[in-house]
């Protein structure tokens, strides 16, 4: 019973974790679990897999394990409905024993502490595969220190540690930091033709968010593209910075175009504030659970945790934004009616937040669904379609921001907002 829970929480792990690459050295203790999920990778051919193992170490109740049942292999997708049937069938069989399964090597195969084991493996058919360490000794626990190395070659012989779907996304995301970076400079020059009286700190933010994104992508970009030559992170910290400020601008910027700027009701512009402040630590803890997940792995005991906790504080944000959005709409249905001028306006703003609603729905549920059922070699249209999708939500934000800007009746002086207070109040 307790192996098939550790199979479901596997199957898990698979439908969560990315196919990633970068070469790591992980340290194992005193950890009880039968398996344990180190990475996916696809490979194209000819791939290599490098694996180092040091200071293992196992406790068992009985003072001597058969070493022979524990041990590391891999396993194809297309392979694993075989091994979850298997499993299930018969609940005390040691997947090390599974035709399903590419065996690499047992504890019995290493050489007397404090030797190394090192040795690399070929993999001469492509697919994406895990790799798995198995634990089939019952109440037995290990301590252990792996090296991994995962990479395919290239026709003139050189590594490329990305996985064969993650390939192209260097190019990708210089593509689209390309594009970021020109709509900032084309909106850059936009506020200097803006009137003193309309113009809000939303005309600051606004370019703000665009650059944060360039610089997201580009730093991204370099990140994957110096993994895909050296097997190691070294822009990921920039890229974290700038993408924590990306989402905390663009739901700032989406509140405030959708409740506070323009010619909203006070009480609208209120509950938007409310929101804003709810969203911004809820986005800003997400990103932290995001950091974790990214830079750890699978093999961590709580990595399922984390991944919940970043997708639960994510959807919490999304949803606030959705009621913002459905109780603004309601409420300014009701102060718009007898005023047609009024009426057109909130006709163009409920456009707009149908289509925020979209963009979330889009990102959050249908790319999920998308990326389970994409085939590995292709994880990288995935990308294409989340970013184009992006981008064409960010070019409709500001064209609605545009309509709105030159309208003379959305722009509320100061002095008209506190009376405006005032009789909401009363």
């Amino acid at each position: 019973m307790v192996f098939i829970t550790g199979v479901l929480t596997v199957v898990v792990l698979l439908l969560l974790s990315p196919s990633t690459a970068e070469i790591k050295t992980i340290t194992i203790t005193s950890d009880t679990r039968p398996l344990i999920l180190f990475e996916k990778f696809g490979f194209t051919y000819p791939g290599r897999v490098a694996i180092a193992a040091s200071s293992v170490a196992v406790v068992a109740p009985s003072s001597q394990p058969n070493l022979s049942r524990l041990g590391f292999f891999l396993i194809s997708e297309k392979s694993l409905p075989q091994f979850i049937i298997e499993m299930e069938q018969n609940p005390t069989f040691c997947i090390l024993n599974s035709p399903y399964t590419s065996h690499l090597f047992t504890f019995l195969d290493l050489p007397p502490p404090p030797a190394t084991f090192n040795r690399s493996y070929s993999v001469t058919i492509s697919d994406e595969y895990s790799l798995f360490f198995a634990n089939c000794v019952p109440e037995s626990s290990v301590s252990m220190e792996i090296h991994t190395e995962f990479f395919n070659l290239n026709r003139d012989a050189s590594r490329n540690y990305l996985s064969s779907g993650h390939t192209n996304l260097p190019s990708l995301l210089f593509l689209f930091s390309f594009a970021y970076f020109s709509f900032f400079l084309a909106f850059s020059l936009y506020p200097r033709h803006v009137s003193k009286r309309s113009l809000e700190r939303i005309h600051l933010l606004m370019p703000q968010l665009l650059l944060a994104t360039g610089l997201s992508h580009l730093f991204a970009a370099l990140d994957m593209h110096h993994v895909k030559l050296t097997g190691t992170h070294g822009w990921d910290v920039f890229f974290f910075n700038f993408d924590l400020i990306r989402v905390v601008l663009l739901f700032s910027v989406v509140i405030l175009v959708g409740t506070r700027w323009t010619f909203l009701h006070p009480l609208v512009r209120e509950r938007g504030k409310k929101v804003l402040f709810l969203v911004i630590p809820l986005q800003v803890l997400a990103c932290c659970a995001y950091s974790v997940v990214h830079d750890t792995g699978p093999y961590i005991i709580n990595w399922v945790t984390w991944n919940q906790v970043f997708l639960l504080l994510d959807l919490i944000s999304c949803f606030a934004v959705v009621f913002l959005v459905v109780w603004s709409m309601r409420s300014l249905r009701k102060i718009t009616e007898g005023e047609p001028a009024a009426a057109m306006k909130f006709s163009l703003i409920k456009r707009f937040n149908l289509v925020v609603i979209g963009y979330l729905f889009f990102t959050r549920f249908v790319m999920f669904a998308f990326k389970t059922v994409l085939s590995y070699e292709y994880q990288w249209v995935s990308n294409l379609v989340e970013e184009t999708a992006t981008l064409v939500f960010c070019i409709a934000m500001f064209y609605v921001f545009g309509l709105l800007e030159k309208d003379e009746y959305s722009v509320i002086g100061d002095e008209e907002e506190q009376v405006s207070e005032i009789v909401v109040k009363e």
